[in-house]
C-alpha cells in the first residue's frame, strides 16, 4: 500500500480514503499478467535439464571413445608380458619388439663399481692443502694388477683445489661438481671422517685412478692432498679399495654374457633382464602374449558401452506407473544415437576368418540394449589373438569389413567431433535458452512498467473516490441540517 504527503501536509494512503484495496487488486491483476513469464521460466528449467542430460550423455560417449581408442591401439595387441621363476634374482620386462619364448638365465656375478676410501681425519671440516686431483676412468689390467687402460671417450678430469677449498667437505663438493664419473661422500664414525669415492657406473671399464699434486708439497705422501691418491698398479696409493669395478657375468640359454651393467636391455630383442643377485642354477624366464591386458581392455570397453546403453534406456523410457517419460523420450538425436549403437552390432563382419559376429565369442545384446559376456567363450577367443584383433579392431574399406569396436569408435568420433550430434544439439539448446533469457528480461521489464501504471491508476481512483466520499458526507450533513431547521420553523 503506497503512502504520500500532499502539499498542505495531510497524509493519504491507497485504499484508506475510499476503502478500495489497491494492493490486492494490483496483485491479482499482475498474477494474470505474469503467466507468460511463468511459462518462460518453466521452459528455461526444462531446457537447462535437457542441456544437463545431454552433457551426461556426451560424457558417456567420451568414455566409450576413450575405451575404444585403447582397444584399437595396435601396441596393445603386439604387447607381451614376461614372468620370472625367481623375481628376486632375475626380473624381466618386455618392450615393443618382444616375442613369445622361454629362456634360462644363470647369474654368476653381478656388475660392480670401484670404491676407495681415504684414511680417517678428525672431522669433515679437517683441512688438507691446495693443489690438483686428476681422476681417470678406465680398467685395471694384469693379474696381479700391473697397468691401467684408459676408457675410450673419457679423458682425465682435473679438479683444482684452491686455497680456500681444502676442507674435506669442500673437496667432496668439488669432485662431485667435476663430472669425473665418480661420486664422493663423507663417512663419519667413531674413528673420524673418511672421504669415500665410488664409480657412478658399474663395469670393469669404469674403474678409476687418482693422482694428486700439492701446490706446496710437504714431502709426506699420507698427509695433505696426496692422501687422496690411488693407483692399484703400484703407483702412489694412500686410499684403500674396498670394492672392485667388475662386469656382470651370466649365461642365457647357455650362452655366456658379460655386461658392464646389471640391466641387460640389448641381449634379447624387446626383453629387459635385470640381474639382482647370483643364482644357484638357471632361472626360467618366459615371454607370452599380453592376453590378460587385452581381456581387461575388452572388459573396460564393454563396461563403458553398457553404462551408455543403460543411461539411454532409462532416459528414453516411459514409466507407466508415474505416467511420465524420461528426459530424452522421443528426442530424435538420442533415438538416432541409440539406433546407431544397435545397428553396429547387427551387421556381421568379414574382417575375421574365424568369426563374423560378437555372439561367436560370447558377447550378445540384451533387451535393454546392454551387452552380456560369456566368460568361457571370450577366454577361448583370447587364445586366437590375431583373429580376435580383426573381429574387434579391423579398419576395413566399409562397415562390413571393419571390426565391431572400430565401428563404435567411428560412431563416437563422429558424434563427438566438430559438426557432430552433440555440438549441433548443444548449440541449438543453448541458443533456445539464450532466447528464452532475453524474452524473460524483456517481459520482466514490461511487467514492471505495467505494475507501476496499474498502481498509479488505482491510487488515483482511490484518491478520487475518497474525494467523492468526502463530498457525499458533506452533502449529507448539510441536508440533515437543512431538514432540521425547516422542521423547527
Amino acid at each position: 500500500m503506497s503512502t504520500s504527503i500532499n502539499g498542505v501536509g495531510s497524509v493519504s494512503s491507497a485504499g484508506l480514503g475510499s476503502g478500495l484495496d489497491v494492493n490486492s487488486i494490483v496483485t491479482q491483476l499482475m498474477a494474470v499478467e505474469q503467466r507468460p513469464l511463468t511459462q518462460l521460466q518453466s521452459a528455461a528449467t526444462g531446457l537447462k535439464s535437457e542441456v544437463s542430460t545431454f552433457g551426461q550423455l556426451q560424457s558417456l560417449f567420451s568414455a566409450l571413445q576413450d575405451k575404444s581408442n585403447a582397444l584399437t591401439d595396435s601396441a596393445l595387441w603386439s604387447g607381451t608380458t614376461a614372468n620370472s621363476a625367481d623375481a628376486g634374482s632375475v626380473s624381466v620386462s618386455t618392450g615393443a619388439n618382444a616375442t613369445a619364448g622361454s629362456y634360462a638365465v644363470n647369474v654368476q656375478h653381478l656388475a660392480s663399481s670401484q670404491t676407495v676410501t681415504a684414511a680417517a681425519l678428525a672431522s669433515s671440516s679437517s683441512m688438507l692443502n691446495a693443489g690438483t686431483l686428476t681422476i681417470e676412468l678406465g680398467s685395471w689390467t694384469g693379474t696381479p694388477t700391473s697397468g691401467f687402460s684408459a676408457k675410450i671417450g673419457s679423458p682425465p678430469v682435473i679438479v683444482t683445489i684452491g686455497a680456500g677449498e681444502t676442507s674435506l667437505t669442500s673437496i667432496r663438493d668439488k669432485i662431485n661438481a667435476s663430472g669425473a664419473g665418480v661420486t664422493a661422500s663423507i663417512v663419519t664414525d667413531a674413528g673420524g671422517a673418511r672421504l669415500s669415492l665410488r664409480s657412478k657406473d658399474t663395469g670393469e671399464q669404469n674403474a678409476f685412478r687418482i693422482s694428486a699434486t700439492e701446490s706446496a708439497d710437504d714431502g709426506v705422501a699420507g698427509t695433505g692432498l696426496t692422501a687422496l691418491a690411488y693407483d692399484a698398479a703400484g703407483g702412489s696409493s694412500q686410499m684403500t679399495r674396498s670394492e672392485t669395478a667388475d662386469n656382470a657375468l651370466a649365461t642365457i640359454n647357455g650362452i655366456a654374457i658379460a655386461s658392464a651393467s646389471n640391466t641387460l636391455s640389448n641381449v634379447i630383442d624387446g626383453l629387459t633382464v635385470s640381474l639382482l643377485k647370483p643364482t644357484a642354477g638357471a632361472v626360467s624366464v618366459s615371454v607370452a602374449a599380453n592376453s590378460a591386458g587385452i581381456k581387461q581392455k575388452i572388459t573396460d570397453f564393454f563396461g563403458a558401452f553398457n553404462d551408455l546403453a543403460t543411461f539411454l534406456h532409462s532416459q528414453m523410457a516411459y514409466n507407466a506407473d508415474s505416467k511420465s517419460g524420461g528426459a530424452l523420450q522421443g528426442d530424435q538425436t538420442a533415438v538416432s544415437l541409440q539406433r546407431a549403437l544397435g545397428n553396429a552390432l547387427k551387421q556381421s563382419s568379414t574382417a575375421s576368418s574365424s568369426w563374423s559376429r560378437l555372439s561367436d565369442i560370447g558377447i550378445a545384446m540384451t533387451t535393454s540394449g546392454t551387452l552380456s559376456t560369456d566368460a568361457t567363450q571370450l577366454d577361448s577367443a583370447l587364445g586366437n589373438l590375431p583373429e580376435l584383433k580383426k573381429l574387434l579392431t579391423a579398419s576395413g574399406a566399409d562397415s562390413a569389413g571393419s571390426g565391431f569396436v572400430r565401428r563404435w569408435k567411428g560412431l563416437a568420433d563422429a558424434a563427438l567431433g566438430s559438426g557432430g550430434a552433440f555440438e549441433n544439439r548443444t548449440a541449438s539448446l543453448n541458443a533456445r535458452l539464450s532466447r528464452n533469457t532475453r524474452s524473460q528480461d524483456d517481459l520482466t521489464q514490461r511487467l514492471s512498467l505495467t505494475e507501476a501504471r496499474m498502481r498509479a491508476q488505482y491510487t488515483a481512483l482511490d484518491s478520487k473516490m475518497a474525494q467523492l466520499n468526502g463530498l457525499s458526507s458533506y452533502m449529507t450533513q448539510q441536508l440533515a441540517a437543512f431538514n432540521k431547521s425547516t422542521s423547527g420553523g
